[in-house]
């Protein structure tokens, strides 16, 4: 295993400023917060990285597949889900342990770093183990327990915004985590439910310049979800990089028509690499860049 994922050491819990100021907030320290992986990856600096691969890992083919074509695209980070938390307890669950060890052999085999979710606070030491960063996913947001198990393994996470949660709500999530010593966390804007059906959820683009004026902490736009339909990517990555987020999650799979998940969403091999030369562009207007 990587020995860029040697434990790091756990601290004590730091307790919240006495005037009521969030840990994250601007108020406290208005300089921008930078995630530095080991691998050498910023998350929050001028470069905007992108996390791509597939919802969930199916098997070895699947995975290595889709890991190279988002390498070859500019993707700095491997995504790939081996737990997975679903609407329904028929659908596939994910590999557990054997998915996280081939994204792990995977993302080493390519020098990419790797950020898969965490559903449970009993798995977060074994998630840790293998994970560059930590994601709780949007259904999990008021998971407080786990929240601040994920805190304690002083990994960097990646907190989903909840279905119809509120900035404010998001924010106070994030102070569960921070508030166990672990600086390191990116919020995820990845759609909200509203009354519109046209898209699967309603991308809150507003809330990513809200974020970043009111918080420190890096904002990571998840346009797949929201999206629900792969035309729809591209358009709203662009627009969320023009926002100021900075980083994408975005689904890939080498096949999105056989995917067991969220294949509806899927970019393919070709599309991804449209995207990554979409965001390059709008990137450099905005005076940043892609890896």
């Amino acid at each position: 295993m990587s020995s860029a994922l040697d434990r790091p050491q756990q601290t004590s819990p730091v307790s919240a400023p006495p005037d009521g100021t969030l840990l994250s907030s601007r108020e406290l320290d208005p300089t921008d917060h930078v995630i530095r992986l080991s691998s050498g990856i910023e998350i929050g600096g001028r470069e905007i990285v992108l996390m791509a691969g597939p919802c969930a890992v199916e098997d070895v083919d699947q995975l290595v597949l889709a890991a190279e074509t988002v390498s070859a695209g500019g993707a700095r980070i491997l995504r790939g889900g081996a737990y997975k938390p679903r609407s329904s307890p028929y659908s596939f669950q994910g590999l557990g342990r054997r998915g996280l060890l081939m994204l792990r052999s995977t993302a080493d085999r390519l020098g990419m770093a790797m950020v898969t979710e965490v559903v449970a606070p009993e798995d977060v030491p074994l998630v840790a183990d293998y994970a560059d960063i930590l994601q709780i996913g949007a259904r999990n947001m008021a998971n407080y327990r786990l929240l601040e198990e994920a805190g304690r393994s002083m990994r960097p996470v990646l907190l989903k915004r909840g279905l119809g949660s509120t900035i404010d709500e998001l924010l106070l999530a994030a102070e569960y985590v921070l508030a166990q010593g672990n600086p390191d966390v990116a919020l995820c804007e990845r759609g909200i439910r509203t009354f519109e059906t046209a898209m699967r959820f309603t991308l809150d683009i507003g809330a990513i310049p809200i974020l970043k004026q009111r918080t420190r902490l890096p904002v990571v736009l998840d346009p797949s979800h929201a999206a629900g339909a792969a035309e729809l990517v591209g358009p709203l990555a662009r627009a969320g990089i023009a926002a100021g987020a900075d980083a994408l999650l975005v689904e890939v799979h080498p096949n999105p028509r056989e995917a067991l998940c969220d294949g509806a969403q899927s970019l393919g091999p070709r599309q991804f690499a449209q995207l990554a030369k979409e965001v390059g562009r709008v990137a450099a207007a905005v005076d940043r860049r892609t890896g």
